[in-house]
């Protein structure tokens, strides 16, 4: 098994199941509706529909990187604000983040191993490689999939 193909699993686990730590991201997105994903019960902390977006964000952007893009997400674009509160708004955003997910998986399932040790383009210039971005996108979902179900659990 290559290298690339343990790190998509790892993601896959992270975001759909069967991840050591319990609950991947979508299993504890499941359920939530609109009006809690966009309650702030933690004053001066995201919401749950904020982080699904920042979330979907570094997605998009780790998916431009593998490009050769050096993408640098703006205070608006790490956030993104969330304009419509509806349920047809937040079913949209969960779809969009599974598409980020799924074409990110699929584009990791032709990157190369020789690949991983490569410097990551940036416009701020990007001190890692790939290898590094990789796990670390695993790990800032399992972040914000922890400060989700605190959250959950509150409202």
């Amino acid at each position: 098994m290559s290298e690339t193909t343990r790190i998509a699993d790892e993601l896959r686990r992270a975001f759909d199941g069967e991840a050591w730590h319990g609950e991947s991201l979508f299993e504890i997105l499941r359920g939530i509706p609109a009006a809690r994903a966009s309650a702030h019960p933690i004053r001066n902390a995201h919401s749950i529909w904020e982080l699904v977006l920042h979330i979907a964000a570094w997605e998009s952007a780790v998916r431009k990187r593998m490009t050769g893009v050096g993408v640098t997400l703006s205070d608006g674009q790490n956030f993104p604000s969330v304009l419509d509160t509806s349920d047809a708004a937040w079913k949209s955003v969960l779809a969009h983040l599974r598409h980020v997910h799924d074409d990110l998986l699929d584009a990791l399932s032709t990157f190369s191993d020789t690949r991983l040790s490569e410097q990551v383009p940036g416009k701020l210039g990007t001190h890692y490689n790939f290898y590094y971005m990789f796990h670390g996108l695993s790990q800032h979902a399992a972040y914000h999939a922890g400060q989700i179900a605190l959250m959950k659990h509150m409202l």
